[in-house]
């Protein structure tokens, strides 16, 4: 547990296994930051889109991490790690691709594992983005 946010698992046995938790308890008075939908493309980027801002790396991994790298951003503006997260939604275009996904949420999450929801989608705002993760965190009260 980290400042009154723990992990949930009726099979703490099998924790090993799972990629996330099935429930996070947070604990006392806090805020909650919902972190937008956030894709490959630059956080911040042109409406209507200019495709020359929108050039992706096509393989899923490098995906992923310029994702993670882009809330990340967000997450430090407010003094807030991963461990603040506590729940993910994960939107694929491709659901074969999740467990490369997975691997990289490790690479940043760690041991921590917040609670997550994964959907196949048909297309994503920017073309040839795979991925898009929005996230909620906890602020802890000061």
């Amino acid at each position: 547990m980290i400042d009154g946010i723990s992990e949930i698992h009726p099979k703490p046995e099998e924790r090993h296994n799972m990629p996330y938790a099935p429930a996070i308890h947070v604990e006392g008075g806090c805020d909650i930051l919902f972190l937008s939908g956030s894709t490959t493309s630059p956080l911040y980027h042109q409406h209507p889109h200019v495709p020359e801002e929108h050039v992706l790396p096509h393989d899923i991994k490098d995906q992923t991490r310029r994702v993670m790298e882009n809330i990340k951003t967000v997450l430090d503006a407010r003094g807030l790690t991963w461990r603040n997260v506590v729940k993910v939604t994960k939107y694929f275009t491709d659901n074969r691709e999740r467990d490369a996904v997975n691997a990289v949420l490790r690479e940043y999450f760690g041991d921590w594992k917040p609670a997550s929801t994964g959907l196949c989608v048909q297309g994503l705002s920017a073309p040839g983005a795979r991925l898009e993760l929005d996230m909620i965190a906890v602020v802890p009260k000061k």
